[in-house]
């Protein structure tokens, strides 16, 4: 089990939080998570660290297992805007062994962090989360904190809205099992995977070949991925495809148009990355509906395929790491960067370490 460096008891976010947990540990400098409905930024937010995930289709998946492929993206995990800004320039750009890249040319991420000025850049608070009723008064404090720093260094900022926010988790969860349970299909223990071994006497009246295909999947998978395949099987069923998946895509256009009207008011969003700080360890393991409502805040920047950014804030009294959210059109990583680059030249937040 992994835990997370500022309070063994807590979790580290996921489900990169191996990726994060090493980097706050100080084990390494860098990392890499991968990225599905906010699995980099909340574990950055939870160990205190930076996590970017790219635009959809800046950085090659290539060698990933999928879990859902339309959302999937991998990004860079470190304490500084300048070592993530740093990573993604050597990951980033154009693999043709990855039919979702991008055969763009990769940006100056790394003299986006340099020197960096916010002077008349627009900056969006999301309204619908700052004002969410589930929302952490420390972390909503850290936000408004944040909101005084860019306003002090020059940008504008204004209030923005995203009214179909509120289908953000119920379409995530509905679209990411159903792609989970297409792609993890082929994890049969014949092809790919784990391969349980089974002898004639333990095969029954299945065979040896179905019950080889039950054990492999059983043992291969644990009970939140099996969860997860099962509810996308039962959404892409007969009977139920169109009330569900389909009906969970018109959502997703809705949401990204959202974004696209947003954008066109301001140049990056500010707002949470989770609605509180780090959990107890197990504290949500037998209610999933809690777990998944973690996702609130992020979901949205993967069905809309656009580049996030999570950055240390204000931590709470107790001194646990919060993360500040910053969001940003398609392609708009320059944007991101610059932003976060400004914030942490302004604050010291991501210069604190866990005791050792």
């Amino acid at each position: 089990m992994t835990r997370n460096p500022w309070d063994r008891d807590r979790t580290p976010g996921g489900s990169s939080g191996g990726a994060a947990a090493t980097v706050a540990a100080g084990n390494v400098p860098l990392s890499l998570g991968t990225d599905t409905g906010g699995s980099i930024r909340q574990p950055a937010a939870f160990c205190g660290i930076t996590g970017l995930k790219p635009t959809y289709g800046r950085v090659s998946r290539y060698g990933l297992i999928a879990f859902a492929s339309s959302l999937d993206q991998v990004g860079p995990m470190a304490w500084s805007v300048e070592d993530a800004a740093l990573l993604m320039q050597t990951i980033g750009g154009f693999d043709p062994h990855d039919s979702t890249s991008l055969d763009i040319a990769a940006d100056d991420y790394v003299g986006a962090t340099v020197q960096p000025d916010v002077r008349g850049m627009r900056i969006g608070v999301i309204r619908e989360a700052l004002d969410h009723e589930g929302l952490d008064d420390a972390i909503r404090d850290s936000v408004n904190d944040a909101i005084d720093v860019f306003r002090a260094a020059g940008a504008w900022v204004v209030d923005i809205h995203l009214p179909h926010s509120r289908f953000g988790v119920p379409t995530y969860y509905v679209v990411a099992p159903c792609e989970a349970s297409s792609n993890l299909s082929r994890f049969d223990g014949a092809h790919y995977g784990h391969r349980a071994e089974v002898s004639d006497r333990q095969s029954g009246a299945l065979g040896p070949l179905v019950t080889t295909y039950c054990r492999s999947r059983a043992e291969g998978f644990g009970s939140e991925v099996k969860r997860r395949i099962m509810l996308g099987t039962y959404a892409l069923s007969t009977g139920y495809f169109d009330a569900y998946y389909l009906k969970a895509l018109k959502a997703r256009r809705l949401i990204r148009g959202d974004y696209d009207a947003a954008f066109q008011q301001c140049d990056v969003m500010l707002g949470p990355v989770t609605p509180s700080p780090a959990f107890k360890l197990g504290e949500k393991i037998d209610d999933p509906i809690q777990m998944y409502l973690c996702d609130l805040f992020t979901v949205g920047a993967n069905l809309a395929g656009i580049p996030a950014i999570s950055i240390p804030g204000q931590p709470t009294n107790k001194g646990l790491p919060i993360g500040i959210q910053l969001q940003g059109p398609p392609l708009g990583e320059v944007a991101v960067l610059r932003a976060a680059a400004l914030f942490q030249h302004a604050t010291d937040f991501h210069r604190g370490r866990p005791n050792r």
